[in-house]
């Protein structure tokens, strides 16, 4: 199977935070507030994939309001936050729309995302993602983490099927939030 045709079976896709839509650095306030950033295109890419009928969700151990804002901004429904164990919470989605493994792509970027990588049809990892989750990724993209990862996958899988780009020109596309 060529890389391309990895993509042609997502129906959805998970994705982590820390690492994943952002560049897994946080600025610590004197007040001890953490910010993130976040990359625009692989929010349009989320809103892209969304209109298209592909399922977006996110598990994150993190339990950041502002990052959950973001994502419903983007119209991400399904988003476990604070989440210990992201097996559990992965089967928990699957479960909630009776899914196969077989057609979800999982973009993790380190330690904890590594049980739920070796479940998925799927494993995608940054660039920069760590040792572990880059030896058991089937598509490394060549994005790092925060810096369009999110966006290449989307894109490709959107590519393939012909749903990237409008149909007619007078369609419109998603803008950016």
């Amino acid at each position: 199977m060529n890389e391309l045709e990895r993509f042609a079976d997502i129906t959805t896709f998970i994705f982590d935070v820390d690492g994943v839509l952002t560049n897994s650095q946080l600025i610590i306030l004197e007040d001890g507030g953490l910010l993130r950033q976040m990359n625009v295109r692989d929010g349009y890419a989320i809103k892209r994939a969304l209109e298209k009928g592909y399922r977006v969700c996110v598990i994150t151990g993190g339990k950041s309001q502002g990052v959950v804002s973001r994502l419903q901004g983007l119209g991400v429904v399904d988003i476990y936050y604070g989440v210990q164990d992201k097996v559990e919470a992965y089967r928990e989605f699957m479960d909630l729309y009776d899914l196969d493994d077989e057609h979800v792509l999982f973009m993790g970027d380190d330690v904890p995302d590594y049980e739920v990588m070796r479940l998925v049809g799927f494993p995608t990892c940054p660039q920069d993602a760590c040792p572990e989750i880059l030896s058991i990724a089937k598509y490394v993209s060549s994005r790092c983490g925060g810096a369009g990862a999110v966006r290449d996958v989307i894109e490709r899988t959107l590519r393939l099927h012909g749903k990237w780009l409008p149909d007619d020109p007078a369609d419109a596309l998603p803008t950016s939030v």
